[in-house]
């Protein structure tokens, strides 16, 4: 029997996972990574102790956490339900270092995707590395997007259910492991996973879906910014793009490029953040028309087929919910591209990721610069 290790938040997406994997055959083992990260407004919860040793496994310490707790609970329970082995991993210290890029991403004027890093360096980098340890084949998750057999051996593609297609937080994925990964539910869509969850009578059935990210459970991302760099002063002046100073704000830590709502300046019409400068901890604003982009530059690529050194036609997206815009993707060596957009792309924000599509098969990436 083929031994797979599957990521276990709680929620209905892994639980399915867990349960479609069963049905096919395969011997799964259910993880779930603990990051110990505190929500503010909640009580020391009581430790879940990891599952008596798999003959093969190591599991490691477990740490206390706030909102994971109850998840993690939830996780143990679907997996005695379905009879599968379920372990607790201790990811505290590279949470950590996850966290640490997070807010200095924002105290530089950035925005940045934590979930790209998550998946790049401990779901299918760190649970790769559990996976060895324990004789497993493959390491599977939730995530709605699918593993294909492409013209140059496996491609990573768009999910079915387009409303939950999470490839675009998966390009940075080493292509090596493209044949080792699995995502069980690409083929289908939500209402199909809460369908069979219902059927099977998982309790995750109906539960509503997760945060945006685990670690910032009330997902005030300014609030969790300043509790880690409490005595750094980012606040500054509002200025507009012709150098008009028209308010103050609280810190840079609290916008993005693209932001309409929390400006808190009443000019008569619609302003978006169109820069951050944070040697200056200025935010400057204007006209939406002011956000349009016809170009950025990529660095930190990583491509899911053979690396690029001529330019190509691809479908870009700027962000996770954005569509993505026709353009010309012209490589830059093997770390950087630059992206010509066929028509004007609003909203581009440096430390998000440039995402390269054609068609449904994701082709790479790499974070705007």
């Amino acid at each position: 029997m083929v031994r797979v290790v599957l990521a276990m938040s709680g929620g209905v997406d892994s639980t399915t996972a867990a349960w479609l994997l069963r049905e096919q055959g395969y011997e799964v083992i259910g993880v779930f990574m603990r990051h110990g990260v505190f929500a503010p407004s909640e009580a020391d919860p009581a430790p879940i102790d990891a599952a008596p040793s798999h003959p093969a496994a190591h599991p490691g310490k477990t740490a206390k956490t706030c909102c994971s707790a109850a998840d993690a609970t939830d996780a143990r329970r679907v997996a005695d339900r379905l009879g599968i082995p379920f372990y607790v991993l201790n990811f505290q210290e590279e949470f950590g270092q996850l966290i640490e890029y997070f807010v200095q991403e924002y105290l530089s004027g950035r925005t940045p995707n934590p979930c790209i890093v998550c998946n790049q360096k401990l779901k299918f980098g760190k649970l790769f590395d559990y996976a060895d340890t324990i004789g497993a084949e493959y390491v599977a998750t939730g995530h709605y997007a699918r593993i294909l057999p492409a013209p140059d051996g496996l491609g990573l593609y768009r999910g079915v259910d387009e409303t939950k297609d999470q490839s675009y937080v998966l390009f940075g994925v080493p292509r090596n492991r493209l044949s080792r990964m699995l995502f069980p539910l690409g083929n289908y869509r939500k209402a199909e996973i809460r369908r069979w969850a219902a059927e099977a009578g998982l309790q995750a059935a109906n539960k509503p879906e997760s945060q945006e990210i685990c670690f910032v459970p009330d997902q005030d991302h300014a609030r969790f910014v300043r509790e880690r760099r409490p005595d750094l002063d980012t606040s500054g002046p509002i200025v507009t793009t012709d150098g008009q100073v028209v308010g103050q704000h609280p810190g840079i830590e609290h916008f993005t490029i693209g932001q309409r709502k929390g400006l808190r300046v009443a000019l008569g019409e619609r302003r978006f953040v169109v820069r951050i400068e944070p040697q200056t901890c200025t935010v400057v604003i204007g006209a939406h028309e002011e956000l349009a982009r016809t170009d950025l530059i990529a660095a930190g690529a990583n491509w899911l087929i053979p690396p690029p050194d001529q330019p190509f036609e691809a479908e870009v997206k700027i962000r996770y919910r954005t569509p993505a815009v026709p353009a010309v993707v012209q490589p830059m060596g093997l770390d950087l591209f630059q992206v010509r957009f066929h028509r004007p792309c609003y909203g581009v924000a440096p430390g998000q990721a440039a995402v390269c599509y054609q068609g449904d098969r994701l082709l790479g990436g790499g974070w705007i610069q």
